[in-house]
């Protein structure tokens, strides 16, 4: 199949979970035989960290400064393509939807990676800049990267017709286990972009365990933060982390910590690449608790679980040996089931049943 994606960033790692998502997702449809087309807006804030260039195999990547002038490249490829796909966030997700649903492609897919955030901004009668008037009725397949009850919410809010779950995934070619790297020795590492949703937690999970264990060491990874962030002596900060140094941050510290933005926290079922990278490259993790989080992994014995300080502190007292044996278990269950290997063929099983007149199974919905 020739796959034509419009969407927010695969060049850039900084400041958005999408691009290392469709990196591992590209590699694996071009093992599978696919070809990928991926329009790209050239923005400066991602042009300046970009650490992608090109994708695999007979892919194309497509960088463009202004929607007109890149509408002929785009129409050129929508002709002979098999499956369209607009994804949330995408700068220009209006327009490209327009020229997809006025286009011949047999599959025209809408792919919202940001589903909890998308409907939270609908139920706070804020404007979704990526979906335009007419909601998600017009397109063939709408996936979501969250479980639950946010499928039948994309139906009755934005009238999309069929629906199913595309979670997130981590290629195990890029995410494994590395070789601890001094500069991201901790007792406890945090990654992730500075987010307000995430504040609350993030200073629960993490500020406050540094606070009242000033003899540990506390790293922090991301893009975005600044001196409004609640520093201790103890938080080491590395700035944005690279993809490619992932590994080494997450094997560099005895735990690590995973934090879901709020609104996806608030909705379930929505698991980041955080956790699948970190466990892939099979460090221990302790995550904040949502909704259908045991889906994914096995509390306990695959990643370990936190609503409050007390649970942290608990989880760095672990022995050491205890932590090696969930890191192992976590590892084993992302490669099982957690791959972008795993999730192509599930997308590819989800583009032949959309191909033809019968809707998901409704069984795929949880």
């Amino acid at each position: 199949m020739k796959i034509v994606i419009f969407g927010l960033s695969i060049t850039s790692s900084w400041g958005n979970g999408h691009a290392t998502l469709w990196r591992g997702l590209c590699t694996a449809l071009e093992r599978r035989g696919h070809k990928v087309i991926f329009f790209e807006r050239d923005v400066h804030y991602y042009a300046a960290h970009r650490d992608y260039f090109e994708l695999p195999g007979n892919g194309e990547l497509i960088l463009y400064r202004d929607w007109p002038e890149i509408i002929a490249t785009v129409r050129q490829h929508l002709r002979d393509a098999d499956v369209g796909m607009v994804t949330s966030y995408c700068p220009d997700g209006v327009p490209a939807s327009e020229v997809l649903l006025d286009s011949s492609v047999p599959l025209r897919t809408f792919y919202d990676l940001d589903t909890p955030v998308t409907l939270d901004r609908l139920h706070a009668g804020l404007p979704v800049e990526y979906i335009g008037p007419r909601g998600l009725q017009d397109f063939d397949l709408v996936l979501s990267y969250t479980g639950g009850e946010a499928l039948q919410e994309l139906k009755s809010q934005l009238g999309a017709r069929n629906v199913a779950p595309l979670y997130g995934s981590v290629d195990p070619a890029v995410h494994r286990p590395s070789e601890p790297d001094d500069r991201y020795s901790a007792d406890l590492s945090y990654l992730g972009t500075n987010s307000a949703d995430r504040d609350a937690v993030l200073h629960t999970l993490f500020v406050e365990p540094a606070r009242r264990l000033p003899e540990s060491k506390f790293m922090l990874g991301g893009a975005q933060y600044d001196g409004s962030f609640p520093w201790l002596n103890n938080i080491y900060f590395s700035g944005h982390v690279p993809s490619v140094d992932h590994p080494a941050f997450y094997c560099s510290s005895k735990l690590t910590l995973n934090v879901t933005r709020r609104p996806m926290a608030a909705m379930g079922y929505c698991p980041s690449g955080r956790l699948f990278e970190a466990t892939a490259c099979q460090a221990p993790v302790v995550s904040d608790r949502w909704k259908g989080i045991e889906s994914f992994f096995e509390p306990d014995s695959e990643i370990l679980l936190a609503s409050e300080t007390e649970d942290v502190l608990r989880a760095m007292q672990r022995a050491p040996q205890e932590l090696k044996k969930i890191a192992e278990a976590g590892r084993e269950r992302t490669l099982a089931h957690h791959t972008a290997d795993a999730r192509a063929g599930e997308l590819e099983a989800l583009f032949e049943s959309a191909f033809r007149p019968v809707a998901v199974s409704a069984t795929r919905e949880h």
